[in-house]
């Protein structure tokens, strides 16, 4: 294995994968450059030769979550991000989760006659059902009305049934986050025109991995999954192929090589 960890390989992620074991990665993360949305010096990616590549890598129960919008050309939505969950389910993978990543302060813009756009899907692609899931948690606030009552299977009852009714839930599937600048606190990641929202990588990171897990970025952009696999306490590894980027990637990181790890949040 010509392969290293806690590395930023600034090359064609293809070039990057060739060299991995088969069921090398535990997790993808990643927002690729789709629809000249994202300015990548001209470089497109051929998402089918991607996809099957990220299958071989992924470990069984392993997952990707790609994220990825859609550009809207001469009033025609392109899909774009219907068109790579297609290419990943002909890869082998399942669709085992539609995420929304929902923006709280999205850049202003003339959307004509069309409401404001605000959104991108966060797909989970999964090899086989995946083999680790903690879920992120909100409290269940109990109205006092209920307060004596508890439930049962097949609804409400008396204090006679032992089926208490539970303090806290799942999440929801739409994760809210601010995006631009106040969605990190590295100054340095703005060099790259669009990073994701940190807090969307720690959520991620945290739902579908434990703590030594590998995690990897094939468009690692300014260090955004790097860092927060970092601080998880996860093993990580990326691929850029604008050496301008890797600098930032290199040198966002490299801040936080000494830090404690951070504590999920359920």
């Amino acid at each position: 294995m010509n392969i290293e960890l806690g590395e930023i390989y600034n090359e064609n992620c293809l070039e990057t994968m060739q060299r991995m074991p088969d069921g090398f990665i535990d997790m993808t993360l990643t927002s690729p450059p789709y629809d000249d949305l994202r300015e990548y010096n001209g470089y497109h990616f051929p998402v089918e030769e991607i996809s099957v590549e990220l299958y071989r890598v992924t470990a069984d129960g392993g997952v990707v979550v790609w994220v990825v919008g859609d550009r809207t050309v001469n009033g025609d939505e392109t899909l774009t991000s219907f068109k790579h969950a297609f290419a990943f389910r002909e890869a082998g993978f399942k669709v085992h989760d539609t995420m929304i990543y929902a923006k709280n302060n999205p850049i202003p813009s003339d959307c004509g006659k069309r409401y404001r756009q605000c959104f991108e899907y966060m797909f989970c692609f999964s090899k086989g059902q995946p083999k680790t899931f903690n879920p992120l948690t909100m409290p269940i606030k109990q109205e006092k009305a209920f307060k004596s009552f508890r439930i049962t299977s097949v609804g409400r009852n008396d204090l006679a049934h032992d089926h208490v009714a539970p303090k806290e839930r799942k999440l929801n599937n739409i994760f809210f986050y601010n995006v631009g600048t106040s969605s990190s606190r590295d100054k340095i990641a703005f060099g790259h025109p669009a990073i994701f929202p940190e807090k969307l990588a720690e959520d991620q990171i945290t739902t579908w991995t434990n703590d030594g897990d590998i995690v990897y970025d094939p468009f690692m952009g300014s260090g955004t999954t790097a860092k927060a696999a970092l601080l998880l306490g996860r093993q990580w590894l990326g691929s850029e192929i604008s050496s301008e980027y890797v600098d930032i990637a290199e040198t966002r990181i490299a801040a936080y090589l000494d830090e404690p790890k951070i504590a999920a949040v359920k």
